[in-house]
């Protein structure tokens, strides 16, 4: 089983010394089975096109001087890599293959293919001889037997069975790039960057898990770094913009390279073969990253009008002069980005079907997200008239644009483009479980709120969650259409498609908001706050779970530099949780906090005056919707407690819920059964109820369900039940849903903080959400 191919450019193996270092590489990331794709050593191949030119023009002088140099080179990486018994071997068979060469020279029998072949051969046999002299198992595999090719299409069942059958799963495999045969043996080159291409045909063909292609550059760039000081380095790039950019002239990824992982799960990875500690760049499946910004220069360019193009025909013109090639559509007709040097090539072989609209020109190609296509042209645009160049072709698609000039763009310009249109704020990606009620207005509300956040940063819904469904969208969920998205896009899934999704987010910031009820979601936090995910919450779970779970998370969170915000899991929007905060802040000290933090208990209780029973308004509310499927479950006062038991945590205090004693809104025995066991016995409620309202009454008090909290020389009691209000007192005059909060500190001693108002509703819940969501934005920026 191949877990990687690595693949190794002639740069990373043009000395002794990048030979050792490419060998340590191995070392390090390799085991048994794996391949090392390699490339011609230096400028190996160059030198070897050189001769090839100059057996065409019959100079056999200028070849035997080129052999000299081809085994000078050779010979001194042999001389300086392997002990003198290899070398004698190594250098032996060179000679063989270097006066094969000359004799086929001077006998005008020379093939192209096979000479150029030459330096991936010397390469494998080398690194392959060197790996085993370090002890490693390792053997060098000639490509020819690998890959064949019929009229140009590759054989992919008889490939796939070469690779099973020579590819051994005992040792490294060294593979020669670049390199194949046809169907009577005969080589065939794959063109230029045809290395990269060898390594994910390998990849593919033996199903690898991953292709690393090691280069002289740390990745994959918004630019060229070695023009533009601060070009910005991409951790995640979706296949579909490398391609794009492929085709758009950027030299670090070809299009051929990525096609044989079309459909697959091969995970593409650029690294430096230079600087091994450096981050490397993936090329990730579509919907695996969100779309990013690139300008890539394009140089000495001409601009061909083609007529009546043929399916696969540009991909046979990208064979014909080994380089890749963009076409695209402009006011109905088709047009053609070519070399200038491969016009004449190109316009030959299309045989009266292209017109040259523009020759030797210059310029750039932005690549984007769609969204941002347009205004990008225009600040384009701006930015090159202020220098002076008029665009003499300009062209817009859905992900990129282009723009066509006389002059080179310089490093100057380059620079001044990638400031105004690349650089640009820090970006937050907002995953939403919980699309009910609450849910869906939170996010009507979020189109909303995006001005306001867009202010400090580039804010996108990228995920949304309901149940076992799940739509994700890294490079964003479209506001408007977003329901219309879940029904046609949405997708069952488990915990782990989850967090795969979420690791692979490449955004600055990350932040899961929780509006489930959901016990078994909050017991995930762990998991999000181990992928770098802010969190908010309205579910109640987590903030109550148990203590030591609970202090775990904080400093996991602490430790991240991650921030948790959850004021609607007590109070809906209101301030409450801010308000602990502010005081405590502001060095206060809060001795007690009494209120009711049920919308629903609330209601019951102050819509009560013995008129109707008990048990009827607690079926009015049923009827609409104020309380849970089976209302018991808020008699119960289980909500309360779990709202106190934040609220004390809020103090700093280590409370676990058993510490806050719990007296139900009804008799212990309704507790017990089903729903219509309670309608039953309903008389036993009214009852209790009654007989605790009388007994309220004669203090010339009311009925109140509360929770208190209080901290008295170091002592804390805390409680959920039946309370007596006085008459005229806060608690007693409680709008019917209210919540409130009654609190006295140091400095709220003898007239105590009040903080009253609707304490549920989706539209106020919701606003509470995005209160934690802008202060979350604050905080970050």
């Amino acid at each position: 089983m191949v877990n990687i191919v690595h693949k190794f450019g002639g740069s990373s193996l043009s000395s002794a010394e990048r030979y050792q270092a490419v060998a340590n590489i191995i070392l390090a990331h390799t085991e048994a089975g794996d391949c090392v794709v390699v490339s011609a050593a230096g400028k190996t191949t160059n030198t070897l096109v050189k001769l090839w030119q100059s057996y065409q023009q019959g100079d056999q002088q200028a070849v035997s001087d080129i052999l000299l140099q081809l085994d000078n080179h050779q010979r001194t990486l042999i001389e300086q890599l392997l002990s003198p018994t290899a070398q004698y071997d190594a250098i032996d068979v060179l000679k063989q293959e270097l006066a094969l060469i000359a004799q086929q020279a001077q006998q005008q029998s020379l093939q192209e293919a096979s000479l150029l072949a030459h330096g991936e051969v010397w390469s494998a046999r080398l690194l392959a001889a060197y790996l085993q002299q370090l002890g490693l198992e390792a053997k060098d595999i000639d490509a020819r037997q690998l890959f064949t090719l019929n009229d140009g299409q590759l054989l992919h069942q008889k490939n796939q069975q070469a690779c099973a059958d020579l590819v051994s799963a005992n040792c490294i495999n060294v593979v020669t790039g670049f390199i194949a045969s046809d169907c009577q043996g005969n080589t065939i080159t794959l063109g230029r960057n045809g290395s990269d291409y060898s390594a994910t045909l390998l990849g593919s063909y033996c199903h690898a898990n991953q292709v690393s292609i090691w280069t002289d550059t740390q990745g994959v760039f918004s630019t060229d770094p070695r023009k533009v000081k601060k070009a910005l380095k991409y951790s995640k790039v979706c296949r579909g913009q490398a391609n794009l950019l492929a085709r758009l002239g950027n030299p670090v990824l070809h299009a051929k390279t990525l096609s044989p992982l079309k459909n697959t799960d091969i995970k593409l990875v650029v690294r430096s073969s230079y600087d091994t500690d450096a981050s490397a760049t993936e090329i990730v499946k579509e919907g695996y990253s969100k779309a990013k910004r690139f300008i890539t220069t394009l140089e000495n360019i001409d601009l061909l009008r083609i007529d009546q193009l043929r399916a696969g025909e540009v991909g046979e013109l990208s064979q014909l002069i080994q380089h890749s090639l963009h076409h695209f559509i402009q006011n109905g007709d088709t047009y053609l980005l070519v070399p200038a040097e491969a016009t004449h090539q190109v316009v030959s072989h299309l045989q009266g079907r292209a017109n040259i609209i523009e020759s030797n020109l210059h310029g750039c190609a932005v690549v984007a997200p769609r969204n941002d296509v347009t205004q990008l042209l225009e600040q384009a645009t701006q930015v090159l008239s202020e220098q002076s160049l008029a665009p003499r072709f300009s062209h817009q698609d859905n992900d990129y644009l282009l723009l066509l000039t006389d002059q080179s763009i310089d490093s100057d310009v380059l620079t001044l483009l990638h400031d105004k249109l690349i650089n640009k704020g820090q970006e937050l990606a907002i995953i939403v479980a919980g699309i009910g009620n609450v849910g869906e207005v939170f996010i009507d509300q979020l189109s909303q709120q995006l001005n306001r956040l867009q202010q400090h940063f580039s804010v996108k819904l990228v995920g949304l969650l309901r149940s076992r469904s799940m739509l994700f969208s890294p490079s964003g969920i479209t506001l408007e259409q977003w329901q219309t998205q879940w029904q046609n896009e949405a997708v069952d899934y488990q915990e782990a498609d989850l967090l795969a999704h979420i690791g692979e987010l490449d955004y600055e910031h990350k932040v899961v908001i929780d509006i489930t009820a959901s016990e078994a979601f909050s017991k995930l936090y762990p998991a999000f706050v181990n992928l770098d995910c802010h969190m908010i919450s309205a579910n109640k779970y987590a903030g109550t779970a148990n203590n030591d779970w609970y202090q775990s998370l904080r400093q996991n969170l602490a430790e991240r530099n991650l921030l948790w915000r959850y004021n609607t899991s007590v109070g809906a929007g209101l301030p409450i949780n801010f308000a602990l905060a502010d005081l405590q802040n502001s060095g206060d000290c809060i001795t007690h906090i009494e209120g009711v933090f049920s919308g629903t208990l609330s209601w019951l209780c102050s819509s009560y005056d013995g008129s109707v029973a008990f048990s009827d308004l607690v079926l009015e509310a049923q009827k609409m919707g104020f309380t849970e499927p089976d209302p018991r479950e808020d008699l119960s006062g289980r909500d309360m407690q779990r709202k106190l038991l934040i609220l004390a945590r809020e103090l700093g205090l280590t409370l676990e819920l058993d510490d806050i004693a719990l007296t139900p809104l009804m008799p212990a025995e309704l507790a017990q059964g089903d729903w219509q066991s309670f309608l039953d016995k309903k008389h036993l409620l009214d009852n209790f109820i009654a007989e605790k309202a009388q007994d309220a009454a004669k203090d010339n008090k009311v009925l109140r369900y509360t929770g208190a909290l209080s901290i008295l020389d170091g002592k804390v009691t805390a409680k959920v039940g039946l309370a007596y209000a006085t008459q005229g007192d806060a608690l007693a005059n409680l709008t019917p849903g209210d919540n409130i909060f009654v609190i006295n500190s140091q400095w709220y001693s003898d007239n105590a903080l009040v903080i009253q108002g609707p304490g549920a509703g989706k539209e106020v819940t919701a606003a509470g959400v995005h209160s934690d969501l802008y202060w979350l934005v604050q905080n970050l920026k």
